[in-house]
């Protein structure tokens, strides 16, 4: 059990509580507020001076995917040999002993959305993860979570070096609504075999994991950069009558009122960096402002490792800077990543029955520049003390 005192209390979905306290519990937050009584046996953490926030949460990364300090051996991110792979899972390629995950809860970063890459028109299956264990089994929070599709440069210029499809957007489509055609087809046949044994299709792991995206378990995860490619994965995603995000939207400030009336999340980054390729050519820290104040749920992403993990917090700073609200911005990292994700009830924010997962900072995190994280909490247990 856990007593924290006497901190200014970020909630995310209520006022700031002033010398707040927060009681946890079995990895959970049993209590908060200004007059919450510490039981005799709880540990004491007084926070006096200082901040207290919810972790902070990454809607889309290659987090221990891609491991710190070595080239070909630790990249498990792409696979490069086929360009429709629904059925490989981020979990089996995960190293959650590399450095970049300390690195990642040490700044404040509590949950992970992990997952692979966008060489391929279907990467494979994202999923949520807690930033502190040594085994990932038990640091899932959500598996899976997104089916991974990628549009635009990336497919493209992958298997353009190859000499084969798909080497045009209109492949990339072509491809992603075959394999979902082929994907309802299956859920049918499944449907109906519940009924009549005879009528079950024999099993096809690619289509199996693609029927998670045809019941609406979990929503396409479109890497889109330019309008065209946003307009062209939310057309598909409403052909099929599936849920989508849309992740990287580099152009969204261009086409913000178009994407305010689709309603979907949008997951906007990695912004900070270089301009490396032309369909990041329009790429602004205003976009997040620009898509905000359109009425569009934003979460910000480093896309680590482009833009290391444990820089997200400076990443919501620059959206400030550049004109975004603070309190937004705080909430882009916070409890909006947490609702694209379908996790609000778990982390986000710091409510009662909600996951224990509380940093305490010495300043404000995306606004100082000096500022050091002095405790992280995850699941109700110290994992970082400054």
């Amino acid at each position: 059990m856990l007593f924290i005192k006497n901190g200014k209390i970020y909630t995310m979905t209520g006022e700031i509580i002033e010398n707040g306290s927060i009681l946890v519990e079995d990895g959970k937050i049993k209590a908060i507020g200004k007059d919450v009584i510490a039981p005799s046996d709880a540990e004491i953490i007084d926070a006096k001076g200082s901040i207290i926030m919810p972790g902070f949460v990454e809607s889309h990364c290659h987090l221990g995917l891609s491991e710190d300090a070595i080239g070909f051996e630790g990249n498990d991110v792409n696979e490069y040999t086929d360009p429709v792979m629904p059925q490989l899972n981020a979990k089996d390629g995960v190293n959650p002993m590399d450095k970049t995950l300390k690195e990642a809860y040490e700044a404040g970063i509590t949950t992970a959305t992990t997952g692979p890459g966008s060489a391929n028109v279907v990467g494979g299956q994202f999923v949520v993860i807690k930033t502190y264990g040594d085994r990932v089994d038990d640091m899932l929070i959500k598996d899976p979570a997104a089916m991974k599709v990628a549009f635009g440069e990336n497919p493209k210029r992958v298997y353009n070096s190859k000499k084969k499809s798909p080497m045009t957007r209109m492949a990339i489509a072509a491809m992603l609504r075959e394999t979902l055609f082929k994907a309802k087809e299956y859920q049918e046949k499944l449907d109906k075999s519940k009924e009549d044994e005879s009528k079950k299709p024999e099993f096809d792991i690619k289509l199996e994991a693609m029927t998670k995206v045809i019941r609406r378990e979990i929503p396409l995860k479109a890497h889109a950069h330019r309008a065209d490619d946003i307009f062209t994965a939310l057309r598909i995603a409403k052909e099929f009558d599936v849920d989508i995000t849309i992740d990287h939207c580099t152009d969204g400030h261009l086409i913000a009122d178009y994407l305010a009336e689709e309603g979907k999340g949008c997951i906007v980054g990695p912004t900070l960096g270089h301009r490396s390729k032309f369909e990041t050519k329009n790429k602004t820290f205003e976009t997040l402002n620009i898509l905000n104040k359109a009425g569009v749920k934003v979460a910000i992403t480093t896309d680590s490792p482009v833009v290391p993990l444990h820089y997200l917090p400076l990443c919501a700073g620059k959206a400030v800077k550049a004109g975004m609200d603070e309190m937004e911005a705080l909430k882009a990292i916070t409890i909006y990543p947490a609702e694209i994700l379908g996790l609000q009830d778990r982390i986000g924010s710091l409510e009662v029955g909600k996951d224990a997962d509380i940093v305490i900072f010495d300043g404000n995190p995306i606004m100082d520049v000096d500022c050091n994280t002095l405790v992280t909490i995850i699941d109700g247990k110290i994992v970082y003390k400054a």
